[in-house]
């Protein structure tokens, strides 16, 4: 109850300050505190798709100067109301945004970065050399932003929809952070194979990222233009798209919240320092500089969160704390799919064949699998066993062969596509969202299962949905024994116990087939005896499994045939006795003895 009273509390709190604030504070003080409004926009937006997307950008300040310059030149040069400017900023700079997204989005690491500073280079030229656009002199004369009957001409009246902006802006990106997709953004960084083995498309998802960030430039760049009533080339320069960096990595990367910090504490110096350093030196320009270096500097050190991570430390600390959330009871279950008859052939492998140059990794291995059994493939480590999953999965493509996945060829389709057809799988080294719940991992399996996109997120119009994905993933994490354990970090867990959430994140997709590279491998006698006991029950569902495993005494008492493997090739295939009682397969992997 406490919980609940104070979730409602701190937003009627925020929006009792925003309309008190400006009835106290000097004027002074409330311009540096609409300036401070206008930069958390922007950061917001570069923490969604850089601090959590991890598509680093230093393009971000020229976003805002397209929306500014837009709206500049609408509301003077055409007379138009600043609110044809917004949506005609909102048209240019994410269309802009898309189509430099659409190009740079693919590259990675400092391809990417390198990438954003030429745009951010050369954004800011095109304004100064832009007669119609005032070149160097800049566009004066904004008209302010009229509201209704009311005009924001002055500070105090642009505070309060400046910070009503940044308030719904902040509750936009926490709900979509919580939502379907949000789990998928938070996903990011584990790599575009995760994002795909459950459905997502990391490219798709880092470009819409990077258009919604624009949508928070435009937002900041157009409050900008009717604040100041002036908009010239130098506030939207490679500088200032450096600053909002700044401000999201010390405030925190990670934290929503963080983006009032970094703002407050960047804007706050800044204009602190050149007060006072006029008063010891003239040279304050150089000595600004080499202080905001040092501190970004002691700050990476010291505190490589942002200075937002104690702080929501100490925040959790004084917040009411809470038992595990009561989740709530959906009114409908998701979909599942139509199983296929047991004993159908749902996989053909036929002379699978993949080379790495001169390397033959697969060579000509065929094999089926039936829908309800469980088949292991087995052999000495080098054998090729996960290449040949890379290549079921569409993680690597075929050099020779084909493999048919329910009577449809699966040559050419993406990993993602795969996915959707009904192939999960797990990973050779466990591939979990360390800082997520293990409920949160979970649920990113049944992501494909789910329709809510960005939008119902960010506006909270999924609840329903959510419910049933949660419900879900929660009846998995039953499955595999890991229930109350839902609501701990991924990243805690023993290794062996993170395998177990792979796996319930992979039966919530649904599957047809389902794919586990060395799943034992971690786990203890009791653990390995629930597992054996989950996959026999999922063979009498008709779920079929195929299973890379070392441990033969698990892969002998729990498989219908045995798939065998040496240097790439194929060297046995049957049941499990005949398999062991084959003299290449004694000689080449159990032993002679075995």
């Amino acid at each position: 109850m406490k919980q609940r009273v104070w979730t409602f509390a701190m937003p009627l709190l925020l929006l009792l300050l925003i309309f008190i604030v400006p009835q106290i504070l000097g004027s002074f003080h409330i311009a540096l505190l609409n300036d401070i409004g206008i930069a958390a926009l922007v950061v917001i937006g570069l923490i969604l798709v850089s601090g959590i997307g991890g598509a680093l950008s230093f393009g971000q300040a020229a976003f805002v100067g397209i929306a500014a310059y837009t709206t500049a030149w609408l509301s003077t040069a055409q007379a138009l109301s600043p609110w044809a400017g917004l949506l005609l900023g909102l048209v240019l700079t994410c269309g802009s945004a898309w189509l430099i997204g659409g190009i740079t989005m693919r590259l990675g690491g400092h391809y990417l970065a390198l990438s954003t500073i030429a745009w951010g280079l050369a954004v800011p030229l095109v304004f100064a050399n832009t007669h119609a656009l005032g070149s160097h002199s800049g566009i004066d004369g904004i008209p302010p932003i009229q509201l209704g009957p009311w005009t924001l001409d002055h500070s105090r009246t642009v505070f309060i929809l400046i910070w009503l902006v940044v308030l719904g802006g902040a509750w936009f990106a926490y709900n979509l952070l919580g939502s379907r997709v949000g789990r998928t953004i938070r996903a990011l960084r584990g790599g575009k194979i995760l994002m795909a083995s459950f459905g997502s498309d990391a490219f798709r998802l880092r470009l819409t990222l990077f258009v919604l960030a624009s949508a928070y430039a435009t937002l900041a760049g157009w409050l900008y233009a009717h604040t100041n009533r002036f908009v010239s080339h130098t506030p939207f320069s490679l500088h200032a798209s450096i600053d909002y960096v700044f401000m999201m990595v010390v405030g925190g990367m990670a934290q929503l919240g963080s983006a009032l910090l970094g703002s407050a504490l960047y804007i706050g110096l800044n204009n602190l320092l050149q007060d006072l350093l006029p008063l010891f030196t003239n040279r304050g320009a150089q000595v600004n500089s080499l202080v905001f270096a040092l501190l970004f500097l002691l700050i990476l050190e010291r505190m490589p969160g942002g200075i937002g991570r104690p702080l929501s430390r100490l925040w959790a600390r004084l917040r009411p704390r809470a038992k595990a959330p009561v989740l709530p009871v959906p009114s409908s279950q998701l979909a599942q799919r139509s199983m296929p008859e047991r004993g159908r052939q749902i996989l053909s492998v036929q002379n699978a064949t993949k080379r790495f140059g001169g390397l033959v990794a697969v060579n000509g291995v065929s094999f089926d699998l039936r829908a309800g059994e469980i088949v292991g493939l087995i052999g000495p480590n080098g054998a090729g066993k996960s290449t040949m999953f890379n290549l079921l999965t569409g993680t690597l493509p075929l050099t020779e062969g084909t493999v048919r996945f329910m009577d449809e060829p699966t040559s050419g389709l993406t990993q993602r596509e795969i996915a959707l057809r009904g192939v999960a799988r797990t990973f050779q080294h466990v591939k979990l969202r360390p800082a997520m719940t293990v409920l949160e991992n979970v649920a990113l399996g049944a992501h494909a299962r789910g329709h809510c996109g960005l939008w119902r997120g960010g506006l909270s119009m999924d609840r329903e949905e959510e419910a049933r994905i949660m419900a879900e993933a929660m009846r998995q994490l039953r499955r595999v024994g890991l229930d109350d354990q839902a609501y701990e970090q991924a990243g805690s867990l023993a290794l062996g116990t993170q395998r177990l959430v792979e796996i319930a994140r992979a039966l919530a997709s649904d599957p047809v087939l389902i794919m586990l590279d060395e799943p034992a491998a971690g786990l203890r006698l009791l653990e390995k005896q629930a597992l054996a006991s989950l996959l026999d029950t999922l063979r009498s569902e008709g779920v079929t499994v195929l299973i890379v495993e070392h441990d033969m005494e698990f892969v002998m008492n729990l498989v219908d045939r045995l798939v065998v493997m040496n240097f790439g090739s194929r060297i046995s295939e049957g049941r499990p006795e005949e398999v062991r009682a084959d003299p290449q397969v004694q000689a080449a992997y159990l032993g002679s003895d075995a």
